[in-house]
């Protein structure tokens, strides 16, 4: 039982040859939350929310986000809440799920070490409800698929994606 309520971490980082304000702006645009996470998943954010950033409330429940698998089917529920912020840097977003026990979601954005572009790194750490081997391997494709419409999005034809496992070990 106690290998099914096992703490998850993931961390998936992708070059983009954009400016770091740029990928900032991204990142925290619903239109671009969507386009990454489409024709996978469908999310339906809070009536009044229209964006990320420095004036959203932190530590406090944004309202209800609904899922949906191809955009069709209610998979799962969240509420939205931002525990950090750090504007063209950095945003945490621990919300509740129906899915999980815990979640929490860092992205960060940082300028390439060869200074042609951006770095955004997604840190996850979870513990899901159940079937933790099984929902393990559909975050990692998710993230694997929204990092993939991040290259495609922002006109990374090259970039590479890396995927990093439990404890940083490189996969």
């Amino acid at each position: 039982m106690e290998h099914s309520m096992a703490k998850v971490t993931l961390t998936m980082t992708t070059h983009v040859p954009v400016s770091t304000g740029e990928a900032w702006a991204w990142s925290t645009s619903l239109e671009g939350v969507r386009t990454e996470m489409r024709p996978l998943l469908k999310v339906v954010f809070p009536r009044a929310m229209t964006h990320i950033g420095p004036d959203t409330a932190l530590n406090t429940v944004l309202g209800r986000c609904q899922f949906l698998l191809f955009g069709l089917f209610p998979i799962d529920m969240s509420k939205l809440r931002f525990t950090e912020m750090e504007p063209g840097h950095r945003f945490v977003e621990e919300s509740d799920l129906l899915s999980m026990r815990s979640w929490r979601h860092e992205r960060v954005i940082t300028a390439s070490a060869d200074g042609r572009g951006a770095q955004i790194t997604d840190h996850l750490a979870f513990t899901p409800r159940l079937a933790t081997p099984v929902v393990r391997y559909l975050v990692k494709l998710f993230f694997a698929h929204r990092h993939k419409k991040l290259t495609q999005a922002l006109g990374a034809g090259a970039a590479t994606v890396q995927r990093r496992g439990e404890a940083g070990q490189a996969r």
